[in-house]
């Protein structure tokens, strides 16, 4: 499908945007997709130009079954010129050197089959931000880099003295030489500041979620217990150990649901199964899109213990819906909103289950809280966000 040949000829202002994920199917990176599509629904020609690292370890079949080849496809008829790179176990800075050549080889075809674009768009610095840097310059194009990792990704992946490791530098540079840095919460900033400073121009600009998808519903408290759930991967970061701690302290007849990879893996039921109230916990494993929004029709509120976030989709989508979400004080002040967000101090399992049972008791009507989020965190409104920045770089 050609999408430009689809934009109207009297929108003076439509530009030509190459999108380059960090991360993209089958290893995250949605968003991405996701903010093309809205873009493009605004009459921009739009691209998406992603590498994806394959890890052995993560999937043998992906590993060796995925094209070896670069290869161009529609995805939700937006184009994506793809290519999979299979990384070279513990060879960590000579990956992230093959990935950022790759990416660059793959832009360069990308050029010479469809032309310049008027802007490129990396997803997270690392390493998306780092080619766009070096594209930039080569083509003379303007780069933008939204960020979406927080300090705490990576002093898990390289321990707390990370801002010694040797991409440090390459990140700061990066950051220092594009037109604009978009982080997707504003404490983002100050969070990443000791490692990579704040010499740079920064917006905020949230990401975003389908409200139309994510509707508001009404509801009818049903007679049964009042039903939480969480949706989050069962990661350390997520806090499913304070969060099992507080819901044993909780009324008998309260139930909770868990969804996100990893909640059906034996770890995770090892965890519940240590917990006295063990019966009343019911773990989803990954589920679909469908199944979270199913979920979330069908209880009361969400509940999210975690110990470091950027912007939580799941919060968003909850409220989106209708339902009241309680959250931790990583939660950023864009999603604080009304009565439709309640924060309590992080690893704290005694104040959480003080607040969800606060929350079972109060009667909510989330309509107000779900018009807010639309008005902010929709894909039109976070498009025209990005719409209008983009044409402040390019035009200069």
């Amino acid at each position: 499908m050609d999408v430009w040949a689809s934009v109207p000829f009297f929108i003076p202002f439509a530009m030509h945007i190459v999108e380059i994920p960090s991360f993209f199917p089958p290893y995250g990176g949605e968003f991405c997709l996701e903010q093309a599509k809205a873009l493009q629904a605004l009459g921009h020609r739009v691209a998406i130009v992603s590498n994806v690292q394959l890890s052995v370890k993560k999937s043998v079949p992906e590993f060796i079954t995925l094209p070896y080849r670069h290869h161009d496809r529609e995805m939700d008829g937006v184009s994506v010129y793809q290519s999979y790179m299979r990384g070279i176990p513990k060879c960590y800075r000579l990956n992230a050197e093959r990935w950022i050549r790759t990416t660059k080889q793959l832009f360069a075809e990308y050029v010479a089959a469809n032309g310049k674009p008027d802007v490129i768009h990396a997803h997270c610095c690392k390493w998306a931000g780092c080619a766009a840097m070096q594209l930039s310059a080569t083509f003379g194009i303007p780069s933008i880099i939204t960020e979406h990792l927080s300090k705490m990704i990576y002093e898990q992946e390289f321990g707390p003295d990370f801002k010694d490791c040797w991409f440090v530098p390459m990140l700061r540079e990066a950051y220092e030489h594009a037109d604009r840095v978009v982080t997707v919460s504003e404490e983002l900033v100050e969070s990443l500041a000791p490692v990579f400073g704040s010499n740079y121009r920064w917006k905020y600009i949230p990401n975003m979620i389908d409200t139309d998808f994510f509707a508001y519903r009404e509801r009818q408290r049903e007679e049964h217990g009042f039903r939480f759930c969480c949706l989050a991967n069962f990661w350390p970061l997520k806090g499913y150990d304070v969060l099992l701690d507080a819901f044993d302290q909780l009324p008998a007849g309260t139930t909770l649901d868990i969804a996100g990879g990893g909640t059906d893996s034996k770890a995770c039921r090892q965890l519940i199964a240590a917990h006295r109230r063990h019966h009343d916990v019911h773990p989803h494993g990954r589920i679909s899109r469908q199944a979270v929004r199913d979920l979330l029709y069908n209880t009361d509120a969400l509940v999210l213990a975690s110990k470091s976030e950027v912007q939580p989709l799941s919060l968003m989508e909850a409220m989106s819906t209708g339902i009241p979400v309680i959250a931790t004080e990583v939660t950023p002040r864009s999603l604080r909103i009304g009565e439709g967000c309640h924060i309590v101090p992080i690893g704290d399992a005694d104040a959480l289950a003080r607040m969800m049972e606060k929350v079972s008791r109060q009667d909510y009507d989330g309509r107000e809280v779900s018009e807010i989020i639309t008005r902010s965190f929709s894909p039109k409104a976070v498009a025209r966000e990005l719409e209008q920045l983009f044409q402040e770089v390019v035009e200069g």
